[in-house]
């Protein structure tokens, strides 16, 4: 639909994608310049990762989390967190695995384990005792007991975030049980109420159980550039290095170069790009709820997670965005792509600058003053389509 409005000369805002719109900091753009121009950097590169991204990952985490990572045993470079997630399911899951995944979740948490045929149950997102409670009713009733949980954190697509002691109650819980778990902090550096999320690393006894996947793309405004990492547990990380031999060479070493530069060299950019989604968060959350929809303000993530307006609450998300579209040329993600319990949302990703977002806004306003008439028209066409 968005792509045939805009063919059509419509001007469609769009916050459905969460794809960085900035440019990557020029110190990094540089360094892959300067590094291509070798023509030595132009062969087969290293599957887990040239050694020195491995080592300035691991100095990240060494000052971020006072976490100590095996550069050589308990690191690896992949492409981008949604390859790793997706080639460790395979690596590690036979048929008929229970894992646990929450719902709603970013699509390949479930898919990655889906496709390896394993069986996927559902667990609540928020982490309250309703989640611990989940856990315990699983371990209780599945058969064979859960092989995995993931978690994610700051959550994609709730914006949910966690402390460390939700972290402790997770190590424990699955070291007593024997369950590994694979923690996704794509999002640990977008976040703005001056509180970083943590680690699960930073738990005593979490390498045990756990591996956990970062992204450069969201930090450093890398999303095509294609690099990630996985951390921790060593049996799953060489799991993961095995089938990576099989399946790749690793990204191209200039971009592994930049990658590592980002990483070691000047830091302000994080900076700078979390206070840019900060404006553009407050911005837009200001002026939804001036327009009469009341979103609760994420204190991470580049995402809002709106609840749908309760008079187009019986529509369910995709038709609700279907009408977001066409009505207010306001583009949004419908919840239900992220599961069934996300049906009575909509995600919009901060990707617009200030002036498309207050125009957002304006076109959002008009379509909630005029909800009767819109819905209206929607039943019309919804008969007449039958």
């Amino acid at each position: 639909m968005k792509a045939r409005a805009r063919a059509a000369g419509d001007d469609i805002i769009d916050f459905g994608m969460g794809n960085p719109d900035q440019p990557t900091p020029q110190h990094i753009v540089d360094k892959l310049v300067e590094t291509v121009n070798n023509p030595k950097t132009h062969g087969y590169s290293n599957s887990r990762g040239i050694p020195g991204l491995r080592k300035a990952f691991s100095a990240y985490y060494e000052r971020r989390f006072n976490v100590s990572i095996d550069p050589e045993k308990e690191a690896i470079v992949t492409l981008g967190s949604k390859e790793g997630l997706a080639n460790l399911a395979s690596a590690v899951t036979s048929p008929g695995d229970v894992i646990l995944v929450p719902n709603p979740s970013y699509p390949i948490h479930q898919f990655g384990f889906i496709i390896a045929e394993a069986s996927v149950q559902n667990i609540p997102v928020a982490p309250d005792q309703n989640f611990f409670a989940a856990l315990e009713l699983a371990v209780q009733h599945s058969v064979p007991k859960p092989k995995m949980i993931v978690i994610n954190y700051p959550n994609n697509p709730t914006a949910e975030v966690v402390d460390i002691a939700f972290y402790e109650q997770i190590v424990d819980f699955c070291r007593h049980h024997g369950i590994y778990v694979l923690s996704d902090l794509a999002y640990s550096e977008i976040y703005f109420d001056g509180n970083p999320p943590p680690s699960i690393l930073q738990v005593k006894g979490a390498k045990d159980v756990a591996v956990e996947f970062t992204s450069m793309s969201k930090t450093y405004s890398m999303p095509g550039w294609r690099i990630g990492f996985a951390a921790g547990n060593r049996e799953l990380i060489a799991a993961l290095t095995r089938i990576k031999s099989y399946l790749d060479y690793g990204a191209f070493t200039p971009i592994q170069v930049a990658a590592a530069a980002a990483l070691n060299g000047p830091q302000d950019c994080i900076d700078n790009i979390r206070a840019l989604y900060k404006e553009r968060r407050d911005v837009l959350i200001n002026g939804l709820k001036g327009a009469g929809w009341d979103v609760p303000s994420p204190l991470a993530t580049m995402f809002a997670w709106a609840p749908i307006p309760p008079a187009f609450a019986h529509l369910g998300s995709l038709e609700f965005s279907k009408l977001l579209l066409s009505e207010a040329k306001v583009a949004v993600a419908p919840g239900i792509g992220f599961g069934e319990h996300g049906d009575g949302f909509v995600r919009l990703a901060l990707v617009e600058n200030k002036h498309r977002t207050r125009q957002a806004v304006r076109s959002v306003k008009s379509f909630l003053e005029n909800y009767d008439k819109v819905i209206e028209d929607a039943e019309k066409k919804r008969a007449e389509a039958r």
